[in-house]
């Protein structure tokens, strides 16, 4: 590339960003950027980034971005060679799943989550011998090996339609507490949950969305269903982070609070520029440790692919697919 097209390649992905990325920092992701993006035309690849990934990754490298619904269904369609996941494990083995012909890479094979760590796959079965007849609806932020041994899986964003599609008066809902919770006041559903819970949500009070109000007037609180239900009570809107993002987009309010990942704000601040982003900041701890650093050399030294056990894939594929159906 020479150079006066590097520069404005440069300046044109920078004012996509000027708003949430001070002009002194650029430079550092600069290189990187300009790296990755010549290394996904050489590998044929292309890069899967979740909503709470930084903007320089979000806006600049990122080809197909969005909430862990999202991503999976985009991950179906892909036609590269190589997917690069910009998020935590257990997307990198959602994408591998729906994709196993296709080399899926992760940028840090420690990217992990507190839910996916809470519960393994003997626990489910156990929870079968327990409560049967009951169908496992597995929450997608769950390793391979738990999905496999679940009914149906769900996002924050169809929860409460998978539920409601069983036709069940009793399901196992797996692994986060608070989602379940959520859902169960929302549908009338009994359900039997597990005690997960992310630690990112988990840290929201009720008592800091008052606070937030009483120092922000007018602000709107959109809250995350993975938050507290107590949390989710205070909020004006309860919704994934795709509902959060279509919130704002549709409503365009003066000023609104994302109770969620901080990056998630960042991201969505980009694309609307009238809308003051008030940003209390929980960071998790496992999507930040992916970096363009990383994914630059994910891409140049293709590692860390992602496998899968056959046999658990084929299980794992089945419940994911179920709720891509519904």
């Amino acid at each position: 590339m020479s150079a006066a097209l590097a520069f404005d390649s440069r300046t044109s992905l920078y004012d996509r960003v000027r708003r949430v990325i001070p002009p002194m920092e650029w430079p550092a992701f600069a290189d990187d950027v300009d790296a990755i993006l010549r290394l996904k035309r050489a590998r044929n690849a292309v890069i899967l980034a979740h909503n709470y990934m930084t903007p320089e990754i979000f806006h600049c490298v990122a080809d197909i971005t969005g909430d862990s619904l999202a991503l999976a269904r985009e991950a179906q369609t892909v036609r590269a060679e190589i997917i690069v996941v910009a998020g935590v494990h257990f997307m990198a083995e959602t994408a591998k799943m729906l994709n196993p012909g296709k080399t899926v890479l992760i940028p840090d094979l420690q990217a992990g989550c507190s839910l996916a760590s809470s519960i393994t796959a003997e626990d489910v079965r156990l929870l079968r011998q327990r409560y049967p007849g009951r169908p496992v609806i597995t929450y997608v932020n769950t390793s391979a090996a738990v999905k496999a041994e679940s009914d149906i899986c769900c996002t924050s964003g169809n929860a409460k339609k998978i539920v409601e599609s069983l036709g069940e008066p009793e399901v196992i809902m797996i692994p986060d507490k608070y989602l379940a919770a959520n859902v169960a006041r929302e549908t009338g559903v009994k359900i039997i949950s597990w005690e997960g819970a992310c630690e990112v949500h988990e840290r929201f009070t009720a008592r800091q969305i008052r606070t937030l109000r009483a120092e922000n007037p007018g602000v709107v609180v959109l809250a995350h269903p993975e938050c507290p239900p107590d949390v989710v009570d205070e909020a004006d809107f309860a919704g994934s982070t795709a509902a959060m993002s279509e919130y704002v987009q549709h409503r365009q309010p003066g000023r609104v609070v994302l109770i969620t990942e901080c990056s998630m704000a960042d991201n969505v601040a980009v694309l609307h520029p009238k809308v003051d982003f008030v940003r209390p900041c929980n960071l998790c701890p496992h999507m930040k440790r992916i970096s363009l650093s990383n994914i630059r050399a994910s891409l140049e030294n293709l590692q860390h692919e992602v496998t899968i056990d056959p046999a658990i894939a084929a299980g794992a594929r089945q419940a994911v697919e179920r709720m891509l159906n519904v």
